[in-house]
């Protein structure tokens, strides 16, 4: 089944969505099948494509939508890459990963996860392989850490100041020399990192 039909997807989402608020879980691929006079196996393959599409996470038995994610206090943050925190580098967009995090910690605006790559934000205690939640935003103020586009070279996670016209997007990394610029694209503010430990 190459084609998936739209409607099909909706009709999914809502059966699952109002057996959930009845049952309080997910209905399996028999229980949808039947509801929607689909076969089990197109059940399965339409789970799969809407998952790998971030309509919904389903893990092979539980379904969550965005409503029920709601409900649970939970949002889906795709992860799209890495960022350079070295030399600017171009950050991936391929968003073939998620991270399942509580709605008390991101709240409700437009958020993604990027590895950190490189040392020169150590002393802000990032470290090449951690990864870094950030709110999609075009402005930043003094003292933020931001992604941010520069022209020929691509992005990079640096501390973003304004003196006068020029930005200087800083390493926090007494070694490394700022970046100085006329114009940079802001792609986003860090908001949280999270680490392995040890």
């Amino acid at each position: 089944m190459r084609h998936k039909n739209p409607e099909f997807m909706k009709e999914i989402i809502a059966f699952v969505d109002h057996y959930y608020l009845e049952h309080q879980r997910s209905p399996s691929c028999r229980e949808i099948a039947a509801h929607t006079s689909m076969q089990r196996s197109s059940v399965h393959n339409y789970l799969v494509l809407m998952n790998a599409s971030g309509m919904i996470s389903y893990d092979g038995q539980t379904i969550l939508t965005p409503s029920i994610r709601a409900k649970a206090g939970s949002r889906r943050i795709g992860i799209v890459g890495s960022v350079s925190c070295g030399l600017p580098a171009d950050a991936g967009a391929i968003q073939e990963e998620y991270m399942t995090l509580p709605v008390s910690m991101v709240g409700e605006e437009e958020m993604y996860l990027l590895y950190a790559s490189g040392d020169s934000m150590i002393e802000a205690g990032i470290h090449s392989g951690d990864m870094v939640l950030v709110r999609r935003q075009e402005t930043a103020k003094d003292g933020d850490i931001v992604v941010a586009w520069v022209e020929g070279e691509g992005n990079t996670l640096k501390r973003f100041r304004k003196e006068g016209k020029t930005i200087i997007l800083h390493p926090e990394n007494r070694s490394m020399p700022d970046i100085r610029v006329k114009e940079c694209r802001i792609q986003g503010v860090a908001v949280w990192v999270f680490k392995k430990v040890g």
